[in-house]
């Protein structure tokens, strides 16, 4: 039996084992979301890939007597059609929610330690029965190349800011809205105000715990203590006491509080129920995401080093790849040549996502991943898409190119010349004038849809500092209204994907910056965008000088680094 077969054979046993333990929880059906316990994009806990064969970052299955539904948004419809089979209904989100789609009379069992009341009343809006279980009816299969070690921490010279310095901005927010603690249970969160870090998730540094704080400054740290011991005796935690992951309940049962401030994205149905019947609940939320998501000035220096050395690397893959069309070359051979080029530098980790390495109809789907059952060859006739990361120890990177080895036809030149004319409008945007990343959204697919096209994924989305490579609360995308401030790092990726034909998408990460009073993007990825593929009649004046200023800009900043022929190509290739 090949490993196919045999995936698909454990999957199915796994349903039926599930379902078979619906009459004795006196349930229908049963929930099963991508998120772990911590609600980590990039949980080794993925119960989801267990239950259905799909490894999304986003998805949300329900296991039905007879029937089995996978929910997923319009990056990932294509990949699981592939993935799940005929095993699932595959259902987009938002045109379809399971409250539209399922009987009021079903009673649904899921566990109350992974979804949220935001979460639940989105898919259900209150009209389905819901039952908690406590116990675990899903094992997941555990990464088993990943370990996690122990918690470390960051000098504040790396991060610009001391631990003592976060907790009292912090203080002074719980004060002012008159609430005496705060459970932060978003392990990114925790991370960023404690200058810790962990290896609990494969392409994020995140230690995966939880703390409360008080307005006196006292915190109580909960996680598995086993990872502490780095981190036990440092100066500036004589104010922390330490439990283990389980005691938090019991700790919350007997705590002496009036107003607790939750996170509404990451704290569990459970603990919220659980808080709320003992104590008053602030409606702001936790005010660490929109504190996090404004980088200090010794946070953006060292983003822009890490660009430097990270557009070094995809500089180099790029000559590579297009040196070499003669030599049979698969996606995964390209991604492992990438993944080669960025450990040539000495502060590089890890990648901050899996790689998407996609030629001709894989790049349609738009968060593929090739496997030894879908890898193509690198034809020259086909263009190829690249979506890459970095985790280095100053910072995250997210980058994406599409290269093209030969003469493109006309309608495809011109579809990726409109998605770099809404790359060069979000670039060159007036943020002042723009406010939020909804009407810079806009902007990006102002050009394609002037020919009836559009892509079903967001412009861009928050990046963090040497953490999750997607962070909010920021972002470019239809219904974000948080105010874009000084400071903040998003991505620029506007595309378009012909189903079963090919994948486009220009990706540079930027940061904002405030220049004569006005809010502007600057641009933190430094790698050549392929002119090759460009139709420059359809280009304005001012979007040729654009290109042209960014291409003089990676040339300047990443040369010095370049091979004498790798610096004559990307002359010529600019």
């Amino acid at each position: 039996m090949d490993q196919i077969s045999k995936k698909i054979k454990m999957i199915t046993q796994k349903l039926k084992e599930l379902k078979n333990k619906f009459y004795h929880h006196e349930i229908d059906g049963y929930l099963v979301p991508k998120n772990d316990e911590y609600f980590s994009e990039f949980a080794q806990n993925d119960k989801l890939k267990t239950i259905t064969g799909f490894n999304g970052s986003f998805g949300l299955a329900i296991i039905l007597k007879k029937k089995n539904f996978l929910f997923v948004d319009g990056r990932y419809v294509e990949q699981a059609k592939i993935q799940v089979g005929k095993r699932f209904k595959i259902l987009e989100i938002p045109k379809k929610l399971p409250h539209q789609i399922l009987s009021p009379k079903l009673n649904l069992g899921f566990d109350p330690m992974v979804f949220t009341s935001k979460s639940l009343n989105y898919f259900f809006r209150n009209k389905i029965k819901l039952t908690p279980i406590t116990k675990t009816i899903v094992k997941s299969d555990i990464l088993k190349d990943h370990k996690s070690k122990n918690f470390y921490s960051l000098n504040s010279k790396v991060v610009g800011e001391t631990v003592n310095s976060k907790i009292r901005r912090l203080i002074q927010i719980l004060k002012k809205d008159g609430s005496d603690h705060i459970l932060i249970s978003a392990p990114e969160n925790v991370a960023w105000l404690l200058n810790i870090r962990g290896s609990d998730n494969p392409f994020s540094p995140i230690p995966n715990c939880r703390i409360i704080l008080n307005t006196r400054g006292k915190i109580s740290f909960f996680s598995d203590i086993k990872k502490l011991s780095n981190i036990l005796y440092k100066k500036g935690f004589s104010k922390i006491s330490f439990f283990k992951e389980n005691q938090i309940e019991n700790f919350l049962r007997k705590l002496n509080a009036k107003k607790f401030i939750i996170d509404k994205n990451s704290c569990s149905i459970l603990f919220e129920n659980l808080i709320s019947s003992k104590f008053e609940v602030s409606k702001i939320g936790d005010p660490l995401y929109l504190m996090k998501s404004i980088k200090n000035k010794v946070e953006i220096n060292k983003t822009i080093k890490c660009h430097v050395n990270d557009g070094v690397a995809v500089t180099k893959f790029l000559y590579w790849i297009k040196k070499n069309q003669d030599k049979k070359i698969s996606e995964i051979d390209a991604e492992k040549k990438l993944e080669s080029l960025r450990k040539q530098n000495k502060n590089y980790l890890f990648p901050s996502f899996n790689t998407i390495s996609a030629t001709g109809k894989n790049g349609s789907i738009i968060h593929y991943r090739a496997s030894n059952k879908t890898c193509r060859e690198i034809k020259p006739n086909d263009i190829y898409l690249c979506d890459s990361g970095g985790q280095y120890t100053y910072g995250t990177t997210d980058v994406t190119r599409t290269i093209s080895f030969k003469e493109q036809p006309k309608n495809i030149k011109d579809t990726f010349t409109r998605v770099l004319k809404g790359h060069i409008a979000v670039a060159t945007a007036n943020i002042s004038k723009q406010k939020t990343g909804s009407n810079i959204d806009k902007l990006a697919r102002k050009y394609l849809k002037k020919v009836k096209k559009d892509f079903s994924h967001g412009t861009g989305h928050g990046v963090g500092f040497f953490l999750n490579v997607h962070e909010g609360p920021q972002a470019i995308s239809k219904r974000n209204n948080i105010k874009l401030r000084e400071g903040m790092i998003l991505s620029n990726e506007p595309g378009f994907y012909l189903r079963g034909k090919y994948g486009i998408r220009i990706e540079n990460l930027v940061y904002i910056k405030k220049e004569r009073k006005t809010l502007v993007f600057k641009n933190l990825t430094l790698a050549p965008i392929d002119i090759s593929l460009v139709n420059f009649k359809l280009l304005s004046s001012q979007e040729k000088k654009y290109l042209i200023n960014y291409h003089f800009e990676v040339y300047s900043k990443i040369s010095k680094f370049l091979s004498l022929s790798e610096k004559k190509w990307l002359i010529k290739s600019i």
